[in-house]
């Protein structure tokens, strides 16, 4: 469906088991670390995100540093440090992404949180994310529907450290998760919101998308998905015709985690 980029490499029962660290509500799969970055706040550029997925927009906005939550896990840690994706992580995102599809739980929104200018420290970036995507997996939860997600952190000399994150968002949730997002910074963060922290948009633009046009959703999600790699090692490049390369940047802790519906325990499951 999604061409040689979601291809998962035929190892990857063995390659792609990273570890699982699993909370009351939502599964994470871990990556490495780095040194606390510099505290000031860098301008959020008009380009990048937005210049590759077009018809992402400005939400809402937010700064300052996160409450302990208890998660986390050892591969959190200050001292893992990480500056690319690797094949391994490469191949599970890819199979997650196919796999969300397969379950009826298609990634069908693509949310960029810019956390360093919000003022979320290097070091507890992977925290804040994660209790971004607990708040909105409750919130699609009370709508009696069910979610699945991706995300992958970044770091770059002018965006400074952020995330992207792939989600698949009922679109009876749509409203909710869109009027709640400002609330979520505000509780993650402890202070105020600041302009164009947070750019959230559906894939293709449209919401329902994936059912009206599942082609042209599928071709939008696969360059969603491509976008989010663009941080990984030449290896992984090479191995799955990535056609975007940049520097992903130095990260603390994890570097990217899915939902643990589609991580690589539940892809095995299915397969049996």
């Amino acid at each position: 469906m999604f061409g040689p980029l979601l291809l998962p490499s035929p190892g990857e029962r063995h390659t792609l088991f990273l570890k699982l660290h699993r909370g009351p509500h939502f599964g994470e799969v871990s990556n490495v670390p780095l040194h606390p970055r510099r505290p000031r706040f860098p301008p959020i550029r008009r380009n990048g995100t937005a210049a590759a997925i077009r018809y992402l927009n400005l939400v809402v906005a937010a700064y300052s540093a996160p409450k302990p939550t208890g998660r986390g896990g050892a591969r959190n840690r200050a001292d893992r440090v990480s500056h690319c994706l690797s094949e391994a992580q490469v191949a599970n995102l890819i199979a997650a992404a196919a796999h969300a599809s397969e379950i009826g739980l298609p990634l069908n929104r693509l949310t960029t949180i810019h956390w360093e200018a919000a003022g979320i420290p290097l070091e507890a970036m992977a925290r804040a994310t994660g209790r971004f995507v607990d708040l909105l997996s409750k919130a699609v939860a009370r709508h009696g529907a069910g979610t699945a997600w991706l995300w992958v952190h970044e770091n770059g000399a002018s965006k400074g450290a952020h995330c992207h994150l792939l989600a698949h968002v009922p679109p009876v949730a749509v409203g909710t998760i869109t009027k709640r997002q400002r609330g979520w910074l505000k509780r993650i963060t402890g202070r105020p919101y600041r302009r164009r922290v947070i750019l959230s948009r559906p894939i293709g633009g449209r919401v329902g998308l994936e059912a009206t046009n599942p082609a042209l959703h599928a071709a939008n999600l696969q360059a969603a998905l491509s976008y989010c790699l663009k941080g990984a090692d030449p290896a992984a490049v090479a191995a799955f015709q990535l056609r975007r390369c940049e520097p992903g940047g130095k990260i603390i802790g994890k570097r990217c985690a899915t939902s643990q519906n589609i991580g690589p325990k539940a892809r095995w499951e299915a397969r049996r």
